[in-house]
C-alpha cells in the first residue's frame, strides 16, 4: 500500500529521530496501513478523521475479534501519528488521544466439577505415608470444605493464643466446629467446619506429634511449631509446600487438571453456591468486603440460574392449562 505523504513523514521521524528498531518500524507502518484503509472505506482524508470515525475503526476491529490488548497496541500507533500530526501544525487536535480499547473479560479461576473435588478429598494413597496422608487429607478438608486462602490456611494454630491472635494468625475449635482465620486488611471470620473436616482433622492431630514415619523410624520427635500443619522436621508448611502437595496429590487422584489451593477455594464457592443460591452466605463464608468481588469470584452455569428462577419467580411457572 502507498501511504500518503505525511504518514511517510512521522515513519521517518521515528526512524531517525527515535531510532526505533525495524522490528517496531514495521509494526508502526502496519497501523498506519490500516488507518489509511479505514480512512478510504470512510471517504475521509487521513488528517480530517475525527474522534467519532476513530471509534467507529475500534468497533469494527472488535467486531471482528481483536482482542482488546491488540486494540490497544494499534490505537497507540495512531496516538502516536496524531500527536506529531499536532506538532506539526497538521491537524488541530488528536482524535485518538480518548479513546480506549475495549477491556479484556477478566478470567475466572477455574472451579473443579463436584465428582472431582469429592474424588480429590477422598483420595487414599496405598502404601503412602499415614503421617503425610493425614495431614494432606486434613488440608484438603480445609480448602474445599472452608473455602480458605492458602495463607489462611498456613496461618492457622493448634489453639487460639494470645500471641497467634497479636501476630495475626488463626486456630480452630473443635468443639464449636468453626475455623477462626484472620484474612486480607487483618479481617477476622469465623467459618463453620464440615463433619468431613472436622474428623480429617481429628485423624491428623492424632500423628501430628509423631515423627514422620511413624514410631518405627526410631527418630526422635521433632521440637514442633505451634502451627497446625508442619512439615516433616515440625516447622510451619510454607504456602508452596501447600501447592506442591496438592499438586501431586491431585495427579495421584487421577485428576486431568492439577489442582492448587485457590482452585479449591473456588471450587467450595461455586458448589456452595450452586446448592444454595445465597450469594450474601458465600460473601461472609469467603471474607468478601464487597459482594461485586463475590459475584466475580464465583460461577454459575445458565442451567441452575434457570432452575433457581422457574422453581423461586412467581411468574416463572405457566398455569396448567384445563
Amino acid at each position: 500500500m502507498v501511504l500518503p505523504p505525511e504518514a511517510l513523514q512521522y515513519l521517518e521521524y521515528v526512524r531517525v529521530q527515535k531510532r526505533l528498531a525495524a522490528r517496531t518500524l514495521t509494526l508502526y507502518t502496519l497501523d498506519l496501513e490500516k488507518l489509511v484503509q479505514f480512512a478510504a472505506g470512510a471517504n475521509r482524508p487521513l488528517l480530517e478523521l475525527q474522534n467519532a470515525h476513530i471509534r467507529g475503526f475500534v468497533a469494527r476491529m472488535h467486531g471482528a475479534g481483536r482482542s482488546g490488548r491488540g486494540i490497544a497496541l494499534i490505537l497507540s500507533g495512531w496516538r502516536g501519528f496524531f500527536a506529531w500530526a499536532a506538532r506539526q501544525g497538521l491537524v488541530p487536535n488528536n482524535p485518538v488521544q480518548d479513546v480506549r480499547a475495549p477491556r479484556a473479560p477478566k478470567p475466572l479461576p477455574k472451579a473443579l466439577g463436584v465428582d472431582d473435588a469429592v474424588r480429590l478429598a477422598e483420595h487414599e494413597q496405598p502404601g503412602a505415608d499415614p503421617w503425610l496422608e493425614a495431614r494432606d487429607a486434613a488440608i484438603v478438608e480445609l480448602l474445599y470444605g472452608c473455602g480458605l486462602r492458602v495463607g489462611e490456611l498456613v496461618g492457622l494454630d493448634v489453639i487460639a493464643t494470645s500471641a497467634a491472635h497479636a501476630q495475626g494468625r488463626g486456630w480452630l475449635d473443635l468443639q464449636a466446629g468453626e475455623a477462626h482465620v484472620f484474612g486480607k486488611g487483618a479481617k477476622r471470620r469465623s467459618v463453620p467446619m464440615g463433619a468431613a473436616a472436622m474428623q480429617a482433622v481429628r485423624s491428623w492431630l492424632e500423628v501430628r506429634a509423631q515423627p514422620f514415619g511413624g514410631a518405627q523410624s526410631g527418630g526422635p520427635s521433632a521440637r514442633l511449631d505451634s502451627a497446625l500443619f508442619v512439615g516433616r522436621r515440625g516447622a510451619r508448611l510454607t504456602p508452596q509446600s501447600v501447592w506442591l502437595r496438592l499438586r501431586e496429590r491431585s495427579q495421584l487422584a487421577g485428576l486431568t487438571t492439577p489442582v492448587h489451593p485457590h482452585m479449591l477455594r473456588h471450587s467450595f464457592a461455586s458448589h456452595l453456591l450452586q446448592s444454595s443460591g445465597n450469594l450474601r452466605a458465600v460473601q461472609e463464608l469467603l471474607g468478601h468486603a464487597n459482594i461485586t468481588t463475590t459475584q466475580v469470584y464465583t460461577r454459575l452455569d445458565f442451567q441452575h440460574l434457570a432452575q433457581v428462577y422457574d422453581a423461586a419467580h412467581p411468574r416463572a411457572r405457566r398455569k396448567s392449562e384445563d
